[in-house]
């Protein structure tokens, strides 16, 4: 037993250092591209995937609770100049004061006078309900509130995140400088909406860092959440989660709140956020939308800033949800699993033609399932899992291409040249049962054997020049094959004059049905081989050649098939008492032959094949070699016309 399991073994590491090979590559490629994620390498695409689920899902209608008065082109010409006079501003603020929001927002930097009316907008700058901006990432103005006279608790900085592509897609909410904290345009703005209505935020008591504000948890965004990898995460920054590619909220000009009469519940209750969004003012950022606009890609602040209170507004109240990330564990887990999946599936589809279709198939399931979790509020990396999958099953897909190709010049080599085109492409097809550590198993079926031998060959042989021996000794052999592959057959062997043959190899017959059809095969193929000789034996004779006779020896029986030899040379062997009856039968009684063709079978092929062909018996016949007597018949011809 010992000396079995040792030959099991050395047949099975071939194969295992193969596989082994083709794991450690695969190991090495997952590795590097975690690796590259984790350096930031894959942030770029990965951005570039959310912003490609941003714009597939769909927009929410214009927010209710907002409305933008926007500072267009209209509005520059109508009053001829820019920026706008303070007068203007103050009018405006007046305006909308009279008509009840519940907050304005001023998007407009007044760090100093523009007259006319500048006294009249530090007036109207006293509104309790008025919020106004700084900048704290200029140094000329950092600190510096506009107006000066404002308190602190009226103003937010209105600084907007650029990510290393320069787009927008994260809310600072707050900032701390010099322990001194600051709070955002568009959190101050919130804040005083839900102060309104007694919802303040509190320390989380889930989360060191959270706070708990209303239906939400905040959880501050770090420098690898989501598809992050190298941004700067101070403060306490949120993913910007945009409202809608188009109108955010309702946008009036200045000219139609001045000189218009826009219904007073535009504004009741309302944040109204005031800013510039005339091109001219170039107070324009790049969001996940601009690559799919090709006029005016680029959105302004103040519109932002409204995706950003619209956002502040629907979590606190619990109509949406803020963004959650896994932890990067999670995330090397999630590109893993992909990569095993790649594996897995094209190890078990095993099919050439699908394999072109499995990567983009399996890629369509990820971004379905990632865009699914998206939509949900989770944004887990894309890119990083696409490259594992893809790498692997290509990687896999090769491997499994060098294998079959090996495979198939060993199955080829073994049978390709003597088998018929339909044999080798079952074997193909069937390669992966056939085939064991670039062999054949040895595996016990039921076939029918056919021997063939040149009747006093050696005597017609020292008749005929040896080159012209070879050329008619194979066009004969070349006869002979076509008749064996034309009745879906295997020649094993050519020995000298004769052929060795097999009908139901190498794939294992399950039927009877199927066996008595090998048998058939067999004894079509042996009549054949007799028409076959005599149209051969009148050509050979107008060319003053030897005509010949021919015997042929039908069997079927149990046998062992399989390869035979080592890995650098291998045949297909075919083995039992099944063979050596049919080589016997084709050499019983030499002399007894009154036909071109003699072909004789035994009784154990004629039980598969009653009232099809005319047979007379030999009566029980003792066989070179065996003991038993063997019950002989032979083939006089077709009893019925042959099966089509």
């Amino acid at each position: 037993m010992s000396g079995k399991w040792l030959q099991v073994f050395k047949n099975k590491r071939a194969d295992l250092k193969e596989i082994i090979a083709c794991a450690i590559a695969n190991a090495i490629v997952i590795l590097a591209i975690l690796l590259l994620k984790q350096a930031g390498g894959l942030q770029t695409l990965e951005l570039i995937a959310f912003d490609i689920m941003v714009r597939l899902r769909n927009d929410l209608e214009p927010d209710p609770r907002l409305l933008i008065v926007g500072i267009t082109e209209e509005d520059i010409v109508a009053f001829n100049r820019w920026p706008l006079s303070d007068e203007v501003i103050a009018q405006l603020l007046d305006r909308l004061s009279q008509l009840q929001p519940q907050a304005i927002g001023l998007d407009i930097y007044r760090d100093i006078p523009y007259e006319p009316g500048h006294q009249s907008l530090i007036q109207q700058l006293d509104n309790p309900k008025i919020i106004t901006i700084k900048a704290l990432g200029d140094a000329e103005v950092q600190g510096t509130l506009a107006p000066p006279t404002a308190p602190p608790s009226r103003v937010g900085f209105n600084d907007l995140l650029l990510d290393p592509d320069g787009v927008v897609r994260r809310n600072l909410m707050l900032a701390t400088i010099e322990d001194e904290p600051f709070y955002s345009f568009s959190m101050r703005l919130a804040l005083r909406y839900w102060q309104k209505q007694g919802i303040e935020p509190t320390n989380s008591p889930l989360h060191p860092d959270g706070i708990r504000w209303g239906a939400a948890e905040f959880l501050p965004l770090d420098r690898t959440s989501g598809g992050y990898q190298t941004i700067d995460d101070q403060g306490y920054q949120i993913l910007l989660d945009y409202r809608s590619r188009k109108s955010v909220a309702r946008v009036v000009s200045v000219s139609e709140v001045l000189y218009g009469n826009i219904p007073s519940s535009w504004v009741e209750d309302k944040i109204v956020l005031i800013g510039t969004i005339a091109p001219s003012g170039k107070d324009l950022f790049l969001t996940p939308y601009s690559p799919s606009r090709r006029i005016s890609p680029k959105m302004p602040g103040v519109l932002i800033h409204a995706q950003m209170v619209s956002q502040l507004l629907d979590v606190v109240a619990g109509e949406r949800s803020l963004f959650v990330f896994w932890p990067p564990w999670a995330e090397f887990v999630w590109a893993i699993a992909w990569g095993v999946v790649g594996i897995m599936v094209v190890v078990v589809v095993r099919h050439p033609l699908v394999w072109i279709f499995c990567p983009p198939l399996m890629l369509g399931v990820l971004w379905m399932g990632g865009f699914y979790l998206f939509l949900n509020s989770v944004w887990v990396p894309m890119v990083t899992p696409s490259l594992t999958l893809l790498f692997t099953s290509v990687i896999v897909i090769i491997y499994l291409g060098f294998r079959a190709q090996r495979q198939q010049q060993v199955v080829m080599g073994l049978l390709g040249q003597n088998a018929s085109p339909e044999i080798a492409k079952a074997l193909w097809n069937s390669r992966d049962r056939l085939m064991t550590n670039g062999k054949l198993p040895g595996e016990k079926l039921v076939a029918t054997m056919l021997f063939t031998d040149i009747r006093n060959f050696s005597t017609i042989s020292e008749q005929i020049p040896p080159e012209q021996l070879i050329e008619w000794l194979n066009e004969y052999l070349a006869t002979l094959t076509q008749c064996v592959h034309s009745h879906r057959g295997i020649i094993n062997k050519f020995m000298g004059d004769g052929i060795m043959a097999a009908f139901g190899v190498p794939i294992a017959r399950t039927t009877e049905a199927e066996i008595a059809q090998d048998a058939y095969a067999a004894v079509a193929c042996a009549l054949e081989m007799g028409d076959r000789l005599i149209e051969l034996n009148k050509l050979w004779q107008s060319q003053n050649l030897p005509v010949i006779e021919m015997r042929v020896g039908i069997f079927t029986g149990p046998l062992v098939a399989g390869s035979l030899g080592s890995r650098d040379r291998l045949e297909y062997g075919l083995l039992g008492d099944s063979v050596n009856i049919a080589s016997r039968l084709e050499s019983c009684e030499k002399d007894r032959q009154s036909e071109p063709c003699r072909i004789l079978i035994a009784y154990q092929t004629l039980v598969y094949l009653p009232d099809v062909f005319e047979v007379e018996s030999w009566g029980l016949i003792p066989l070179k070699g065996k003991q038993q007597l063997i019950d002989v018949y032979r083939i006089l011809g077709w009893q019925s016309p042959p099966q089509p």
